[in-house]
């Protein structure tokens, strides 16, 4: 079921927004040749913690997952696409590095990913994290009334495959509110004019993700979470959460 939002809970959900715009940045800002993951999730706790914010990530356990995800945010690095568990491994110069972190505030959640490059970086890695953010802002300007779910997938998925990067199937945005996935699914490749109906005050978490090889195969690692591409490849992994409203797409994890 998808529930439509009120103006003043779409208010609520930016709210939950902008804390989580802050701690994407406090944590891109501490991300440093040398530091490690396990030291990026702890300055995100401490940043939900700041602003009264709690993580629907840690402990969040869906029916594939062998246990409940132990952090506030995924850290995925090189070849890992997404979900990957922090852990002490220590930042390398010219790690590609995607960071996906939730909040939860006032009974509202949001969503939202970056991906960066630690020190210096290769041009191809960043070739790659501009095209993941040019497949985002197609993705949202399609987000509007009368639009299908199809022509956002579309509009990603026409970005992505044009500039030759595979897109790994089976993963994609989806609903977001009062919990953190909900109806409707958000696929990253799609038709046009098919999907579901966009309507005001409906709200979804759009997130493009791109395997650099341009193949599409990916496996998940013995951590039973961690998604990583078949040939090694690198990947790029971002997102916003986003309200369709009468007035056009409105972007509510906005850093």
């Amino acid at each position: 079921m998808v529930e439509l939002k009120t103006d003043t809970s779409i208010d609520a959900m930016h709210a939950a927004g902008q804390v989580l715009g802050r701690t994407l940045t406090a944590v891109r800002q501490a991300a440093d040749v040398g530091v490690s993951l396990l030291e990026l999730d702890e300055v995100a706790r401490g940043m939900l913690r700041e602003a009264g914010a709690s993580s629907p990530f840690l402990g969040y356990r869906p029916s594939f997952a062998p246990v409940p995800f132990p952090a506030v945010i995924c850290a995925s690095v090189n070849d890992a696409i997404v979900h990957g568990i922090p852990t002490g491994y220590r930042l390398r110069d010219g790690d590609l590095v995607s960071i996906d972190c939730g909040a939860e505030l006032g009974g509202w959640a949001s969503d939202s990913a970056i991906s960066f490059v630690v020190g210096e970086p290769r041009p191809a890695d960043v070739r790659l994290i501009e095209t993941a953010e040019r497949a985002l802002a197609a993705g949202i300007e399609a987000a509007v009334v009368g639009n299908r779910t199809g022509d956002i997938a579309h509009a990603i998925g026409t970005v992505c495959r044009d500039a030759g990067y595979g897109i790994p199937q089976g993963f994609g945005g989806h609903g977001i509110g009062r919990r953190m996935h909900e109806d409707p699914s958000v696929p990253n490749e799609g038709r046009p004019g098919r999907g579901f109906p966009l309507r005001h005050g409906m709200a979804l978490a759009i997130e493009p993700m791109l395997i650099a090889s341009g193949r599409d195969g990916y496996h998940e690692a013995p951590d039973g979470w961690t998604l990583r591409t078949n040939d090694g490849s690198r990947a790029a992994h971002v997102e916003h959460t986003v309200a369709i409203t009468d007035d056009g797409p409105r972007i509510l994890s906005a850093r």
